[in-house]
């Protein structure tokens, strides 16, 4: 993949999805007549102050990256109309209003994904020997239905692959312009390496056919709240997954800006290839399900961390000292800048797109 894909990928999906969660921090303080000193677009240095409007410097920066909001008193319970001196409802509003702005956009995208259509999966190839090949399936056929749900896409199908591994899956399938069931029985996780193999023994992708799967605009919008659901199903099951040795290490593995503008990239490549803004839309969606919800575990220095010392607050019935939490969000910063440089690294090294 060349890497103007994954530059343009950075810039159209991780750039608006950053910014949409700030807008949402921005809009909950000034809803919670909160003082908010600057909003910027893009990250620091200040190229340009754009202008001023109640109180608030909007400006445009130099690192092209989304964008962020400066409240005032972030940390400081001493100015008054900061965000450090609201109350805690209002806090909590304002943190967790970020993840929720992200939550609304994932909504708002697949709901317009859905309407227009997803490419049919296809199969790309099938492994000798595995439980594919022996349930009859080629490489070409179109996968439109597992055990009766719609597969919109690859997500869909592996979700109930992994969840019904061991019993009879119903695939419906067209091959050569024509409709068939055929039944898989996925592999146990010990019945095969998660290193180098899947429960079924295919891969699969995109149909080059021009087939879609349209939806109506009542149906889409209750797809688009079920992919969410099953987005965060997924996420919360990963841990659990990997100790299972239903997913290798590789497929588990977190990535950094770099990484995610790769897979972006390549949505964006398919997109084109295809003619069909599906798989962008839906890259688009699950990366801001990913952010919003990495941004509320309760670690410190994320929305997740602050949103905890505001529940410990509201649970002892008054705030822990200001230098306290701070010294810790500090520390939490640290090491997340860390970790981040790693995994930075580690994605130039060894690209998840290879």
């Amino acid at each position: 993949m060349s890497i103007l894909w994954a530059i343009g990928g950075f810039f159209i999906v991780l750039t608006p999805i950053v910014l949409i969660h700030e807008l949402g921090h921005f809009w909950a303080a000034r809803l919670s007549n909160i003082k908010v000193d600057e909003f910027g677009f893009g990250l620091p240095p200040r190229a340009l102050t754009i202008t001023e409007r109640n109180g608030t410097i909007f400006s445009l920066n130099w690192i092209p990256l989304g964008g962020f909001v400066r409240p005032a008193g972030e940390d400081d319970p001493t100015i008054a109309g900061g965000l450090a001196s609201a109350s805690k409802r209002a806090r909590f509003f304002v943190l967790v209003a970020g993840a929720t702005a992200n939550f609304v956009m994932a909504f708002v995208v697949f709901w317009a994904s859905f309407m227009i259509g997803a490419p049919a999966v296809t199969i790309h190839a099938v492994n000798p020997d595995s439980p594919a090949e022996k349930a009859g399936l080629r490489a070409d056929d179109i996968i439109l239905q597992a055990d009766g749900t719609d597969v919109e896409n690859s997500t869909v199908l592996t979700t109930i692959v992994y969840r019904e591994a061991g019993n009879p899956i119903n695939l419906l399938i067209e091959r050569d312009g024509e409709e068939q069931i055929v039944t898989l029985i996925p592999r146990l996780p010990e019945e095969y390496n998660t290193a180098t193999d899947g429960p079924t023994g295919i891969a699969i992708g995109y149909s080059t056919s021009g087939k879609r799967l349209t939806h109506g605009v009542i149906e889409s919008a209750v797809l688009a709240a079920d992919s969410i659901v099953n987005y965060v199903h997924i996420f919360f099951r990963m841990p659990m997954m990997l100790i299972r040795g239903e997913i290798s290490a590789a497929e588990a593995r977190p990535v950094s800006v770099v990484g995610i503008s790769q897979i972006a990239g390549q949505a964006a490549e398919a997109s084109v290839f295809l003619g069909n803004v599906y798989p962008l839309l839906d890259m688009i969606a699950f990366v801001s399900i990913a952010l919003g919800l990495t941004n509320l575990l309760p670690i410190p220095a994320l929305d997740g961390g602050r949103i905890l010392f505001v529940l410990i607050e509201a649970i002892r019935g008054k705030r822990i000292e200001a230098e306290k939490e701070g010294m810790v969000h500090m520390v939490g910063m640290v090491l997340l800048l860390g970790l981040m440089a790693y995994m930075i690294v580690n994605d130039v090294i060894n690209p998840i797109i290879q």
